[in-house]
C-alpha cells in the first residue's frame, strides 16, 4: 500500500498502481493549438513549464534528435553533462521535431517538496491533456503525497498517449521523497512514451536496475560534445572571424564544449571563460574541493596516488570520483577509472587560479609529482614536472636518459620539445650531456650552425664523435673516442656508423661493412631502431656496389621493414633507406614504387647535405644510380650537381658522371 506524507517514501517493491476511477470520472481531452488550459486549483510557476525557445546562433542537433525520435523501447533517459553542453537546447529541439507531446518542467530547488513537483508535474501534463478533475483536487491544500497525490499523478501518466516528460535541471533534487516519487512514475510510464531527466549529474534514482533491464537511455557528455562539423557552424554563426588554424585549435581546446566555444568565438577573452567557470562551476564548490581541483591542475594524468602525493595527504580516490559523478569537467581515461584528466579548458582556468591564489606552492607541487612519477617509472612526465620546478640538473639527468632511446622510436618532434624547453631556462654549458643530443637533433634536422653551437658545450668524447659525422675526422681519433664509450653507452650505435662512414670515406669498403654490420648489431641490442636501418641500408649499398646484388636486395628490405611503422617518415637520416630500397625494387621492374621512394629520399635528404655530408653523398649517389637505370638523365644529372657541390667520395662521383654520359639522349624515360 502507498504509504502517507508522514512516511518516508514509497515502498520500492511496489510500484504505485492508478485508481480506475481518476480517469474515468471525467473524460480528458486534447488542447487544441489556439485552446488556453483551464484554470489550476493550485498555484504553478507557469514559467517553469515552457519549452525554451531557440537561442541566437544555436546549432542544430540532428543527429541526436533523430535519435531521440527512434528511441521507443525505454522508458527513462538521462542526459547528464557539465554547464554549457547544450543539454537544455537539444531537448528543446527534440521537443520541436517529435510528433508526440512534451510535458516540460524546469526544475529548481523547490521542487524538493514533493508536493510543489507533483503539483508542476500535473501542470505540465495537463497542457498536454487535460487531466480529470480527481487528480488536480488531490493536489490542493496539503495533501499526503503516498495516498492521493502521487497515485494520481502516476494514473494520468500511465493512461496518457505516448508523450515525453522532461525534467530540466533534474539534478537539483536531492535525494529525498521527490526522488522517490520519481523512481515511482518512472516504473508507471507507458508503452511508447519516455520520462526524460536532464541534469549536471545523475539522478538519484535507481538506474543501474532500469539499465540492466535494458530500460535506460543514456546521453552522456561524449554525446552531446559538438562535433567538428557542429563546431564550425557555431563558429559561423557567431561571426567568428578566426582562421582554419585558428579555429581547429579553438576545437581542440574546447573538446566540443558548446559554451566554451561560443564564449570564445564572441570575444577571444579568457577573462570571459574564466568568468563563466568561476560563476557556473567553482562558485558551486566547497573550498576543500576547489583547492584540490587547483592544486592538481598542474598535473596533465591523475590518479588517486599521484595526487595523494602531490597534495601529500590521503582520500584522492574518494575526491576524484565525487568529481567525476559531478560532471566537473573530468575525463576517465580507462574503464576502470583509475586515470583521469581534466577538460583543457577547465586545466587552463584551474591553472591560473593555482598561480593566482598560491604561486609559491607551484614548483613544490610539481617536485613532488616529478618524485612520484620518476619512482614509478613513468620519467617522461617526470622530465615534464622537473623542468617546471626549475630543477635544471634533475631535468638534465632525465632528459640524457630518455632523448636519445625517444628519437630512435621515432618520437623526433618530442625530443625537440624538451630540448627546446630546456635550453629555455638552462646553461647547456653546465649539462654537456645534453648539448651533445641537442647537436645530433639539430644535425638530422639539417641545422648545422645550431648544432655547432649545442657542440661547442659537449662532452669530448661525444664532440669526437659528432665532429666526425658533421666534417669528417681520421679514423684514429675515432677509435680513440670509441674506446673511452662504455659498451652500454647510448652513443655507441650512433659512434659506429660514423666509423663504419670514416672506412668508407677512406676508401677501405670491407672495413667499412664491418663496421656497419657492428653498428647494426649494437643498434639492435640497444633498440636504436633508426641507427639499425641507416647501417643495414649502407651495407646494402656496399653489397651493391660489390655486384652482390642478392645481399644488397635482401639488407635494403630488411632496412626498409625496420621503419615500417610509419613513424620515421619524416626523418631525414632514413633517405639512405629509401634510396637503398629503390635499387632493390628497380632489380624486380618495380618502377612506380622505386620512384615513390626515390621522390621521397630527395625531398628528405636535403636537410642533410650541409650538416652530415657523407650520409648525403651516399644517398644522393645510390638515388643518381637509380636514376641511370630509369634512363632519366634529367634526375641523374640532378643528383650530379649536388655531389659535386657537396665534394666528397670523388671516384663515386666520377663513376656516376660515366655512366650519364653513356645513357641514350632521352629524357626522364622508364627503362
Amino acid at each position: 500500500m502507498p504509504r502517507t506524507r508522514d512516511d518516508r517514501g514509497p515502498p520500492r517493491e511496489v510500484p504505485i498502481v492508478p485508481p480506475t476511477s481518476v480517469v474515468a470520472a471525467r473524460p480528458a481531452r486534447a488542447l487544441t493549438a489556439v485552446e488556453a488550459p483551464a484554470a489550476l486549483p493550485f498555484d504553478v510557476f507557469e514559467s517553469k513549464l515552457a519549452v525554451p525557445p531557440p537561442r541566437p546562433g544555436e546549432v542544430s542537433r540532428t543527429g541526436l534528435v533523430n535519435r531521440l525520435r527512434a528511441e521507443r523501447s525505454c522508458r527513462l533517459a538521462t542526459v547528464v553533462a557539465a554547464a554549457g553542453y547544450g543539454k537544455t537546447q537539444l531537448l528543446a529541439q527534440w521537443a520541436a521535431r517529435d510528433e508526440r507531446s512534451f510535458a516540460w518542467l524546469s526544475v529548481d530547488r523547490h521542487d524538493n517538496d514533493p508536493v510543489l513537483l507533483l503539483r508542476h508535474l500535473a501542470a505540465a501534463l495537463d497542457r498536454v491533456r487535460a487531466l480529470d478533475q480527481a487528480v488536480l483536487d488531490a493536489l490542493v491544500g496539503d495533501p499526503s503525497v503516498w495516498s492521493a497525490a502521487a497515485p494520481r499523478v502516476a494514473a494520468a501518466l500511465s493512461s496518457a498517449a505516448p508523450l515525453v516528460v522532461v525534467l530540466d535541471d533534474a539534478d537539483l533534487l536531492e535525494p529525498g521523497e521527490s526522488t522517490d516519487v520519481l523512481t515511482a512514475l518512472a516504473g508507471v510510464v507507458p508503452e511508447g512514451s519516455m520520462l526524460v531527466l536532464a541534469g549536471r549529474v545523475a539522478p538519484p534514482l535507481p538506474l543501474a536496475r532500469l539499465r540492466a533491464a535494458g530500460d535506460l537511455l543514456e546521453l552522456r557528455t561524449d554525446d552531446l560534445a559538438l562535433s567538428r562539423r557542429e563546431a564550425h557552424l557555431l563558429l559561423r554563426g557567431a561571426g567568428a572571424d578566426v582562421d582554419d588554424e585558428a579555429t581547429s585549435d579553438l576545437i581542440a581546446r574546447t573538446e566540443g564544449w558548446a559554451a566554451g566555444l561560443a564564449l570564445a568565438a564572441r570575444d577571444g577573452s579568457e577573462r570571459s571563460l574564466l568568468d563563466y567557470f568561476e560563476s557556473e562551476q567553482l562558485s558551486r564548490l566547497s573550498p576543500e574541493r576547489l583547492r584540490f581541483l587547483r592544486r592538481t591542475s598542474m598535473l596533465e594524468t591523475l590518479s588517486a596516488p599521484l595526487c595523494d602525493a602531490v597534495l601529500a595527504s590521503a582520500g584522492s580516490a574518494v575526491e576524484l570520483d565525487a568529481l567525476e559523478r559531478a560532471n566537473a569537467f573530468l575525463v576517465p581515461l580507462d574503464p576502470g577509472r583509475t586515470t583521469y584528466r581534466y577538460h583543457h579548458l577547465f586545466r587552463e582556468v584551474l591553472r591560473r587560479e593555482l598561480e593566482r591564489h598560491e604561486p609559491a606552492l607551484v614548483p613544490v607541487l610539481h617536485r613532488r609529482a616529478a618524485n612520484w612519477l620518476e619512482e614509478h617509472g613513468d620519467v617522461e612526465s617526470a622530465l615534464d614536472h622537473a623542468d617546471a620546478s626549475g630543477d635544471a640538473e634533475r631535468a638534465a639527468r632525465i632528459l640524457e636518459a630518455i632523448a636519445l632511446p625517444a628519437y630512435e622510436s621515432g618520437r623526433l618532434d618530442a625530443v625537440e620539445a624538451w630540448l627546446e624547453r630546456f635550453a629555455a631556462h638552462a646553461s647547456l654549458d653546465a649539462h654537456p650531456g645534453v648539448a651533445a643530443v641537442g647537436a645530433w637533433i639539430n644535425a638530422v634536422r639539417g641545422r648545422l650552425d645550431a648544432a655547432e653551437r649545442w657542440l661547442a658545450a659537449a662532452e669530448p668524447v661525444e664532440t669526437t664523435v659528432l665532429h666526425a659525422a658533421f666534417s669528417g675526422v681520421g679514423s684514429s681519433q675515432l677509435d680513440r673516442a670509441l674506446a673511452q664509450l662504455p659498451p652500454d653507452s647510448r652513443w655507441l650505435p650512433t659512434a659506429l656508423v660514423v666509423h663504419g662512414a670514416a672506412a668508407l670515406l677512406d676508401g677501405d669498403a670491407d672495413e667499412a661493412d664491418a663496421r656497419f654490420a657492428a653498428a647494426a648489431a649494437a643498434a639492435e641490442r640497444a633498440g636504436a631502431t633508426v641507427t639499425q636501418a641507416v647501417a643495414t641500408a649502407e651495407r646494402s649499398l656496399l653489397a651493391s656496389a660489390g655486384d652482390d646484388h642478392d645481399s644488397a636486395e635482401r639488407l635494403a628490405l630488411e632496412a626498409r621493414d625496420l621503419l615500417s611503422s610509419g613513424a620515421f617518415d619524416e626523418y631525414a637520416t632514413t633517405a639512405i633507406v629509401g634510396a637503398a630500397a629503390a635499387g632493390a625494387l628497380l632489380r624486380h621492374g618495380r618502377w612506380d614504387d622505386a620512384r615513390a621512394e626515390l621522390a621521397r629520399s630527395e625531398r628528405l635528404i636535403a636537410f642533410l647535405d650541409g650538416s652530415l655530408p657523407w650520409l648525403a653523398a651516399q644517398t644522393r649517389l645510390a638515388i643518381g644510380r637509380a636514376y641511370v637505370t630509369l634512363r632519366d638523365r634529367d634526375g641523374a644529372l640532378g643528383q650530379l650537381a649536388e655531389l659535386e657541390r657537396i665534394g666528397v667520395l670523388a671516384e663515386e662521383i666520377a663513376d656516376l658522371r660515366a655512366q650519364i654520359a653513356d645513357m641514350p639522349n632521352a629524357h626522364g624515360g622508364d627503362a
